[in-house]
């Protein structure tokens, strides 16, 4: 019997070794990059141990007034673009719930489809669509022009003002759907009979989602929240590179999008940028532990 279950045990892990060699490749081998922040490296000259600088660029991003105001204003723009998004964390939750509620099966697919559906759309075409809707010609201006509303175009794409919200509501339209779906899994697990037994007892519909659905996917978004605080740094980079203009480049830049204009600035700075890469990356892991910390502390369960 042993024996069976260690063959079985050899299968199962046969059966995961791509995927694990997988992530090894896009995951854990670019780490070896990291090796540029403690060089001076100036492409396209070759790689050398005689450009070995250490410590420097790491020194040269707490001293530098420059860098430093930089750094400070891109981390304000990440922050409060990632503390919106955490805040309307609740939202895929809620969809999902009343997404559950909708008897008409033929419906309820239609609208599971249609939201998710934008996930698998590139941010290109998501400005395309912005651009088409926002700018002096498009459907929002003459609509508000034919109405009265306004007598001449506003240039949308070009204003700076409620850049973090409206980069919010962007890809809250691209992805509560997709993100509505790992709790609809969790909603498919709750027991029928919890469902029964409450509407023999007389319990209405608002009242069964109160008192049996929302209590039953509680862990799930418990557990979603902690990530996304320890995953608060990483808001990506393609959205707001494609959104980025010379009007709201001040408040749209966060800190992907920093370290990517750095690296192709001229002349380039890989080195401070792969530095700004590594100490976001660092940071992260500190948050992710911090928030299991935080979990086994409030939830006494780990997600780790």
């Amino acid at each position: 019997m042993t024996n069976t279950k260690r063959v079985q045990g050899y299968k199962e892990f046969l059966l995961i070794l791509p995927f694990i060699m997988l992530v090894a490749v896009f995951c854990y081998y670019p780490l070896y990059g990291w090796i540029y922040s403690f060089f001076d490296y100036k492409p396209p000259l070759p790689f050398s141990w005689d450009s070995f600088v250490g410590l420097k660029w790491f020194k040269l991003m707490f001293s530098n007034p420059s860098y430093l105001r930089q750094t400070f204003a891109v981390l304000r723009n990440t922050f409060a673009i990632s503390g919106i998004a955490l805040a309307f964390t609740w939202l895929p939750m809620f969809f999902a719930v009343f997404l559950n509620e909708i008897k008409f099966a033929p419906f309820r697919k239609f609208v599971q489809t249609a939201t998710s559906l934008p996930n698998f759309i590139s941010w290109v075409l998501v400005y395309s669509v912005a651009f088409l809707l926002m700018n002096n010609s498009g459907m929002v201006n003459s609509t508000l022009q034919n109405l009265g509303i306004t007598n001449a175009p506003i240039d949308f794409m070009k204003s700076s003002d409620h850049v973090w919200f409206n980069m919010w509501l962007w890809l809250t339209w691209k992805n509560v759907g997709w993100a509505a779906i790992m709790y609809i899994a969790a909603i498919a697990g709750v027991d029928a009979e919890m469902y029964e037994a409450a509407r023999i007892d007389g319990a209405s519909r608002l009242k069964c989602i109160r008192h049996i659905t929302l209590p039953s996917i509680l862990p799930t978004f418990f557990v979603l929240l902690l990530l996304n605080i320890s995953n608060i740094l990483n808001n990506g980079m393609e959205q707001f590179y494609v959104f980025q203009n010379s009007w709201n480049r001040d408040y749209i830049q966060v800190l992907d999008l920093y370290v990517y204009n750095l690296s192709t600035s001229k002349p380039p700075v890989y080195s401070i940028s792969t530095a700004l890469s590594m100490l976001k990356s660092v940071v992260s892991v500190a948050l992710l532990f911090s928030a299991n910390w935080l979990s086994k502390a409030v939830r006494k369960e780990s997600i780790l």
